[in-house]
């Protein structure tokens, strides 16, 4: 006689791949969604998060889930599937949610700074925030408002996120 019997779910492993690939095809249906990542986790939990140049409806929530796992077979193997959109609290991850959030205003944390200003521009290799502030007049007693601006290249940017203004 053999030894005791492991549940059958210690022995299945998920098709990461079959699921990236299912992902990308639900996506490819909606040009204007893009992927900001893709966990598995123990007991085949899969968590999809997707963004949008005008955000993600629940409606597209729902047809990526379906696209996914409906083209899974359970009987095969088990898991639990989980797509959302991101949390506004969130840090940007991808280029493509500054382009989404130009004009919005980002706090931005570099190695050695932290800047806070509307996105105006959004470019290959960096984005560039502009804001305004109060500095003492050049001549005389006072202050006076002045433009400021930063370049900030990509490789610098430690983490990135929206501020939300009520």
């Amino acid at each position: 006689m053999k030894g005791p019997l492991k549940p059958l779910f210690l022995y299945q492993k998920m098709d990461k791949k079959k699921v990236q690939e299912l992902l990308e095809s639900a996506l490819a249906e909606n040009e204007t969604l893009f992927l900001i990542d893709l966990s598995f986790f123990p007991n085949n939990k899969i968590q999809v998060v997707v963004d949008g140049d005008a955000g993600v409806s629940l409606s597209e929530c729902v047809r990526i889930s379906r696209a996914i796992e409906h083209n899974l077979d359970r009987e095969e193997e088990d898991f639990s599937l989980e797509v959302t959109s991101p949390d506004i609290t969130e840090p940007l991850k991808v280029k493509r949610q500054y382009v989404k959030n130009k004009s919005r205003t980002l706090k931005v944390k570099t190695a050695d700074e932290v800047f806070e200003g509307i996105l105006t521009e959004v470019n290959k290799d960096s984005i560039v925030l502009a804001w305004k502030t109060r500095e003492p007049k050049p001549v005389g007693k006072g202050k006076i408002t002045v433009e400021k601006t930063a370049v900030i290249n990509y490789e610098d940017i430690r983490e990135a996120k929206v501020k939300i203004i009520f």
